[in-house]
């Protein structure tokens, strides 16, 4: 037998049924960490790997991040045998004098991320990690949170870190200057766009974090805060708007919208659904939010999440450091914990007495124009047509937010080497090139509008070559239509959706003039000109390149652009294998007219919010 790197998944094989699976499911996921407490207890070193904050306090995360699961399983009543453990870590990690010290915060510290799941612990568990504890502890515990609370925090969802923090001191009994609190209650309403959605701060990002962050802290503080009614029923409000909308960035089989930064975090963008439980907020029916929750859960079960140790990786569906984030250290991927939230209720809470019902997938798009999306349900997957966001900050910003298309079945790929334009994936993007080797694909928008289920992009990839795109779904097929003024020749590739690549070549390929099909034994994608300009290509995309998948086969369009306006209209499609697919790929959509897409976009076009914050490099 060979290894099945999905067998060392600690959640591999567990039906996630109940709430006993779900428990299980916890306790799995922990226990390979024990081996890698330090002695002091207050350090978890998982490898060898670094991201750009100092070694303490990545030792710090490997700590803490475990807590976001650990304190709702203690919470909702269920024994942990290494309390003391933890007890040991806080009193050594906050000691000056100690070798494990994490150090003293000075400025914004990625410290300040990890405060925050000792400040819930301390909320909801003081009797098992601060009663117990001597006094010296306590007093160097306090002090060291309460002198990180008084430097700035990041301007997005880590002002939250301070509440949550201030949440655990008040329940402690420790004095603090509640001004700071306030003031970021008040800075993180600013944030709020309508009908349910954040932004992660200034920023042109509509992103995960507004379910798995925003909206978890603020359903967290609507549950835990004290003496604050007007501000607990605006979150309460708001998530119940959101969660009608968020359910459409997960598909049939638990699968979500593989977009944006930060995916090494896996399940933790299910949180949503546990936090809507553990703020006892009925958005949905509950047997629809136990069966998104559910589904999730054992969408990734499937998955080769974890190292051989049961360790989870860097990476998303398999390990993979080049799309990670370069805040991601070895510990970064236990903020999925975050996914375990309800086992703070009990057994006899409806969210888990609820029968799961199936997800809600209407056969007609769905428009959202706060991140810029149209979303179709398709057969076990979702796919998002985008336009109006942008990410300069982080490493492949643009394949994580400025694709055409994102899919929860197909995730999508980053780029292994920016100077090999022909060798390039170009998933969801146009990739276009004036020397043959280098390459520039759409990263940031001038403008970005939506009407209806159409979607409407001008965007420059040099200063002096505009390109117009429009987005239109068209049932299980979406069209895109480019208007390209250059003042040079260029090369142009597109690609349609990367889907698994077999071994020994058994995948089969069919390439031709204005067309490019790739069949594996699970799927089906295309990509058709409606034009007839370009020629297709069943590309082999470089390894572990894709989110989803290691290897992987995207259907492409290349062809050369010529000096002056071009008009290219492009058809793509995938879809699980099975006729099903087959029909739908003789059904190919008829080119749009261009004059109608342009009078709709002007008569009825309404600007993307998130491009509405004048985001600068």
């Amino acid at each position: 037998m060979t290894y099945d790197p999905a067998s060392a998944n600690p959640l591999f094989g567990n039906p996630l049924k109940t709430r006993a699976d779900v428990e299980k499911g916890l306790r799995d996921l922990f226990n390979p960490l024990l081996p890698y407490f330090s002695e002091g207890a207050a350090r978890v070193r998982l490898d060898g790997g670094a991201a750009h904050f100092d070694r303490a306090a990545a030792d710090l995360e490997g700590f803490a991040r475990p807590l976001w699961g650990l304190t709702p399983l203690a919470a909702g009543g269920a024994e942990f045998d290494h309390w003391e453990l933890y007890r040991r870590g806080l009193a050594n990690g906050t000691d000056p004098e100690h070798p494990e010290y994490w150090g003293q915060v000075n400025s914004t510290d990625q410290r300040m991320v990890e405060l925050a799941a000792i400040g819930f612990t301390l909320r909801l568990l003081p009797h098992l990690v601060w009663e117990p504890l001597p006094q010296k502890a306590k007093d160097n515990l306090a002090a060291y949170l309460k002198h990180a609370r008084q430097f700035d925090y990041a301007d997005n969802n880590w002002k939250f870190f301070r509440i949550l923090v201030d949440l655990g001191l008040e329940e402690c009994g420790v004095e603090f200057d509640r001004s700071l609190t306030e003031k970021y209650l008040e800075e993180l309403d600013g944030f709020y766009l309508g009908d349910g959605w954040y932004r992660d701060g200034n920023v042109r990002r509509v992103d995960h974090y507004i379910p798995f962050a925003m909206h978890f802290y603020g359903l967290i503080y609507s549950k835990l805060a004290r003496n604050d009614d007007k501000r607990v029923a605006a979150y309460r409000e708001r998530a119940a708007l959101f969660a009608k909308d968020i359910r459409h960035w997960f598909d049939e089989d638990g699968g979500t919208l593989a977009f944006g930064r930060s995916l090494t975090y896996r399940f933790a963008c299910g949180g949503i659904w546990g936090a809507l439980a553990f703020a006892d907020l009925e958005a949905l029916p509950w047997g629809e939010i136990k069966g998104q929750f559910m589904r999730h859960l054992r969408w990734w079960s499937t998955q080769p999440i974890a190292n051989r140790d049961g360790v989870l990786s860097v990476g998303y569906g398999y390990p993979n450091l080049i799309m990670s984030e370069n805040y991601n250290s070895a510990g970064s991927p236990y903020w999925a914990l975050k996914a375990f939230l309800p086992l703070a209720l009990p057994a006899d809470h409806p969210f888990w007495t609820a029968e799961e019902a199936p997800a809600v997938t209407p056969s007609e798009p769905v428009p959202l124009k706060h991140p810029g999306m149209v979303v179709q349900h398709t057969a076990g997957n979702v796919v998002a047509l985008s336009s109006g966001q942008q990410n300069w900050q982080m490493r492949w910003g643009a394949e994580k937010y400025a694709k055409f298309v994102y899919s929860s079945r197909y995730g999508f790929s980053v780029e292994s080497d920016e100077r090999a334009y022909n060798g390039a994936a170009f998933d969801g993007m146009l990739g276009l090139s004036d020397d043959g080797r280098h390459y520039r694909v759409r990263e940031s928008n001038e403008v970005a509008q939506i009407a209806g289920h159409t979607l409407f992009a001008q965007w420059k990839p040099w200063a002096d070559v505009s390109v117009e795109t429009w987005l239109v779904p068209q049932g299980d097929w979406h069209v895109r239509v480019h208007r390209i003024t250059t003042p040079r020749a260029l090369h142009g590739t597109e690609g349609g959706f990367a889907i698994g690549r077999a071994d020994l070549n058994a995948d089969k390929l069919s390439e031709g003039a204005g067309r490019a099909v790739a069949r594996s034994q699970s799927d089906v994608s295309a990509i058709v000109d409606l034009g007839g300009q370009r020629d297709g290509r069943a590309q082999k995309a470089l390894p572990n390149t894709n989110l989803i998948v290691a290897k992987t086969i995207v259907p492409q369009l290349r062809g050369e652009i010529p000096a002056g306006t071009t008009v290219l209209m492009t058809a793509v499609l995938a879809l699980p294998a099975g006729a099903a697919a087959e029909t739908s790929l003789d059904k190919v959509p008829a080119a749009p007219d261009l004059g109608v897409l342009e009078a709709l976009i002007r008569e009825e076009g309404i600007e993307v919010t998130a491009i509405q914050v004048a985001e600068r490099f």
